[in-house]
Parts: C-alpha cells; sequence; structure tokens
C-alpha cells in the first residue's frame, strides 16, 4: 500500500504540484476547487458508502471517524466553490462536466463494493490522497481570502496503522489494494483533466 501510495497517489502528479506551490492563475485553482466538489462534495460521498460496508470493528472504527471529519471537509470545499464563483469559460466545457461525472459515479461504484476491503481500500486511499489536495484547496483559498482550517482527518500514521491492521490480521490486501488503486487512477484522471483545462484557455 505504501509503494503504491508513492507511485500512483496524486502527490507526485505535476499538476497538482504546480496548483499548490506556483501562482498559477486564480481561475486554474477555481476549476480545481469546482472539480474536486463534483467528485467529492456530496454526501453521501466514498467514506459514507464504505461505513455502510464496513464489516469489520478496526475498519468501522476508522470510518466513523473519517466521515465525520470529511463533512468539514465537504463543507470547506463548497464555500470555496462559492467564493470562486462560476466556473471559468473553458472549450470543450460540456465533455469536461460528463468526464467528470462518469468519475463520480465510478468512484459511488467502488464504494459500495460488496467485496470484502475493497470499499475500506478506496476510502483510504482516499484519506491519504487528501493532504495534497489539501495543499490545492488552501492555496486557493488563501487566493480567494478565506483562512484555511487544519483537516480533522485522521492522521496519516492512523490510517497506516489500520491498513496494517486489516493486511495482516483480515486477509483484504487485495480488495484493498485494488480499492486504492482505483482511487488513486480516478485523481490522476481528474488533475489529467484540470491540466487539459488549463492549457485550452491558456490557447483560446
Amino acid at each position: 500500500m505504501a509503494s503504491l501510495t508513492a507511485s500512483d497517489g496524486i502527490g507526485t502528479h505535476p499538476w497538482l504540484m504546480r496548483l499548490a506551490a506556483t501562482p498559477e492563475p486564480l481561475r486554474d485553482l477555481a476549476d480545481a476547487a469546482h472539480y474536486l466538489c463534483v467528485l467529492h462534495g456530496r454526501h453521501p460521498g466514498v467514506i459514507d458508502h464504505a461505513l455502510d460496508h464496513a464489516r469489520l470493528d478496526v475498519e468501522r472504527g476508522w470510518l466513523e471517524e473519517a466521515a465525520a471529519a470529511f463533512g468539514e471537509e465537504r463543507a470547506y470545499l463548497v464555500r470555496l466553490v462559492a467564493a470562486a464563483g462560476p466556473l471559468p469559460s473553458t472549450p470543450g466545457q460540456a465533455e469536461s462536466e460528463a468526464a467528470a461525472l462518469a468519475q463520480r459515479h465510478a468512484l459511488d461504484m467502488l464504494a459500495q463494493s460488496d467485496r470484502a476491503g475493497c470499499a475500506a481500500g478506496a476510502a483510504l486511499a482516499l484519506a491519504l490522497d487528501w493532504e495534497p489536495i489539501r495543499d490545492v484547496l488552501d492555496s486557493a483559498a488563501e487566493r480567494l481570502g478565506l483562512t484555511p482550517r487544519p483537516s480533522a482527518l485522521p492522521l496519516a500514521e492512523e490510517t497506516v496503522s489500520v491498513i496494517d491492521t486489516l493486511t495482516r490480521e483480515h486477509g483484504v490486501e487485495r480488495a484493498m489494494l485494488f480499492g486504492a488503486q482505483q482511487m488513486y487512477a480516478q485523481h490522476r484522471g481528474l488533475f489529467d483533466l484540470l491540466e487539459a483545462r488549463a492549457s485550452a484557455r491558456a490557447a483560446h
């Protein structure tokens, strides 16, 4: 799981790193907030669905804490989108929206999987990916005059401990890895889309 996160997690995506660390146009940050809201701004979301499918005490305890914390992250996303205003005008808008909605549907299906460990793997990966995603959201907040608040999601060390327990004691490693892999793939696909949209705006 650690090697998968290092190789496939969103933290190494070039466009995320640019948005988080350099003064890209505000419209690019606003675009990211809007599309992250499409993926993760609805309730119930990935972690909520995973909680409904939790079978083991160790995953249920973590998911209950994470679900409550992600409610705060969802509210933060909504505030950012409201402050950012309308989506920046971009060629191919209909196609972009269709792609994002397809991603959201894929995540909904993944998080409702009955395969033991799959939904938990997706939720755990979301929490691990959220830290670098939060860097982008906080960058947008600062540019929009909002004050970022610390995330209340479980610490990475706690998340890793839950992963270790589930893989060592309950034999769900393959299903968890599949869920995590799919989550990371959807996030990377989203940031590929955001980068393509920024390029289209710059060329338009």
